[in-house]
């Protein structure tokens, strides 16, 4: 469905390269965001996800005079029943911070917000935007969130701030915002000012996923460090991707699996404009297994969303190896679960958000997907509730 052409949007919003690059040109060529399109799934549809609901948080909503947008992380609080959904607002328009929202039994009328939750930096106060930023602090870039039920703190991952030399992070923060403490890291993650190795900029902690037992969470690499491989394009897979597994009683990092992305499976409709696909966000399945979404653009074909399973048992810890190449390990093997333009959505966007909500009545479980509408016009902040069967 091709969304509303909307007035341009100002040089000075702090638009992210997945804000339909090149959209507005494409569209005054006459070409449509075709949302629902994309390429022919590599499996047939499962039948594991069920479409319950969809809505929509209007364009720049205001909730307690923040700008709402850029939803890029949700959880379910089962205490208080109500969704926490991280904004990727890089402090530009209000400090970092995540909203609370009700979505009782699913429909499609837009969950109802019920607070925001300042998430502070060291020492208290909020984290300084990128016209403000601090020497020795970083400009966090929020991407993905859990709520750990055992302590009731809020885990969160940043992107980093490569440009300044500060690397992606797992951060851990109380209920009520306050900053508690920053994981340590593989040296890896570290950025390299020559860009020969390292992460690349927005590329990194996009996806985490708690295990079941609360004792360690998963941190996904949304691309390829720059020594493991390229980019995906839209004729080769990606280089894979490190999740990294991490102890939250020691802090420390334990283990580390390569999921290697798809081959970008959109075409954009102007040949050499931009395109990419890369792990938008995991959810722990049980112990062992876990979801893996991964989202594509293509300049002026839209978006792609296919929701693959894998074991993280099933694949060799590459946490000592320096750079992953073809022959020195065996990455995750991936299952197709669905490909999102098959379940009945009026269309998909920029979806960087997964997580669990309560069980439904008949027993299944309620999988809740957002999108971030990078706060652009042409893009949308969607809710789409699921019914998810784990396979017999």
């Amino acid at each position: 469905m091709r969304a509303p052409i909307h007035p341009p949007v100002p040089p000075s919003s702090p638009l992210r390269r997945r804000v339909l690059v090149g959209g507005a040109g494409l569209l005054g060529l006459g070409f449509g965001l075709g949302g629902c399109r994309s390429a022919a799934p590599p499996a047939p549809d499962t039948g594991r996800l069920q479409r319950l609901a969809e809505a929509r948080w209007a364009h720049r909503r205001s909730i307690e005079n923040t700008t709402a947008g850029g939803l890029s992380g949700i959880d379910y609080d089962p205490i208080k029943g109500e969704y926490l959904l991280l904004s990727d607002d890089r402090s530009d328009l209000a400090p970092v911070r995540c909203y609370t929202a009700q979505w009782l039994l699913p429909t499609d009328v837009a969950p109802e917000p019920t607070g925001v939750v300042q998430l502070q930096r060291p020492g208290g106060g909020p984290w300084p935007g990128r016209r403000q930023a601090v020497t020795g602090l970083p400009v966090p870039d929020p991407e993905a969130l859990r709520l750990r039920p055992s302590t009731g703190t809020l885990l969160w991952t940043s992107e980093g701030d490569i440009a300044r030399g500060f690397g992606p992070a797992l951060h851990e923060s109380g209920r009520d915002g306050r900053f508690l403490r920053e994981f340590a890291l593989p040296a890896m993650f570290a950025p390299d000012p020559t860009q020969r190795r390292g992460p690349r900029d927005n590329l990194s902690f996009e996806g985490l996923a708690l295990t079941p037992d609360d004792r360690s969470a998963w941190i996904a690499m949304e691309n390829a460090l720059i020594q493991d491989g390229p980019v995906p394009t839209t004729s080769t897979p990606g280089g894979p991707c490190r999740f990294t597994q991490v102890d939250l009683s020691t802090g420390h990092a334990v283990r580390q699996i390569a999921y290697v992305p798809d081959a970008i499976p959109l075409r954009p409709l102007v040949p050499g404009t931009y395109a990419d696909n890369g792990v938008s966000e995991v959810l722990m399945l049980d112990a062992h297994r876990m979801l893996v979404l991964e989202r594509a653009y293509a300049t002026g074909a839209g978006n792609s969303l296919r929701l693959y399973e894998i074991d993280t048992r099933a694949a060799d810890d590459v946490l000592a190896i320096d750079a992953l190449s073809p022959g020195n390990h065996r990455p995750a093997a991936k299952t197709l679960v669905a490909d999102f333009a098959t379940l009945g959505l009026s269309r998909l966007d920029n979806s960087e958000g997964m997580c669990w909500g309560p069980l439904l009545p008949d027993g299944r479980r309620l999988l809740v997907v957002v999108s971030d509408d990078n706060f652009n016009p042409l893009q949308v902040t969607q809710f789409a509730a699921f019914a998810y069967t784990d396979r017999p």
